[in-house]
């Protein structure tokens, strides 16, 4: 990766320096990496790749559990209200999504459970298992994000099983909810 000014050059684009010398994108094919660095450019070892999921950056991932804040002497960091600002970690955001995916597979059944309660009519067997099994299948992923003990334990979480051919043989575990009915 190369850098100018501290910002970074893009391969095959058009580059302005500060003098504002337009360079049309088939300049950098044709420029050594010692005329690029005589014109002010500066190479700069690319970032370690790192799944912005996880992590901050290559170095820093992100809480596993809720952060309470504090300020540099340690002091809670108060909100407008008076209430200790959190910084949600990331089980805590897992869990959220699969309370929400859970709420949405079963909003589309959600009337026969009203209309049951208002009018008595039955609920198919197959709708309340479906229900059941999507409720079951929330608490499990609820259980496993909450046990997760490290990082790779959560990310894991994320990870689908493959055979030898590379096919999916098993859901990513975060996302193993039943089939539809």
């Amino acid at each position: 990766m190369w850098t100018y000014l501290g910002k970074r050059v893009r391969e095959g684009r058009v580059f302005t320096d500060n003098t504002g010398r337009k360079y049309p994108p088939q300049w950098w094919y044709r420029t050594t990496d010692a005329e690029k660095t005589a014109l002010g450019l500066v190479h700069v070892a690319d970032p370690a790749p790192y799944d912005n999921r996880f992590y901050w950056d290559a170095n820093t991932p992100k809480a596993l559990d809720d952060v309470n804040e504090v300020d540099a002497e340690g002091n809670p960091i108060l909100d407008e209200r008076g209430n200790q600002i959190i910084t949600r970690g990331l089980k805590y955001n897992a869990i959220q999504q699969t309370k929400a995916t859970a709420a949405g597979l079963l909003q589309p059944t959600d009337w026969m459970v009203t209309r049951k309660a208002e009018a008595g009519t039955a609920i198919p067997s197959a709708v309340g298992d479906y229900r059941t099994a999507v409720r079951t299948a929330s608490g499990n992923i609820e259980t496993a994000i909450t046990n997760a003990s490290d990082h790779a334990a959560f990310m894991a979480l994320y990870d689908a099983t493959y055979d030898a051919d590379g096919v999916q043989t098993a859901p990513t575990p975060i996302n193993n909810w039943p089939d539809t009915i």
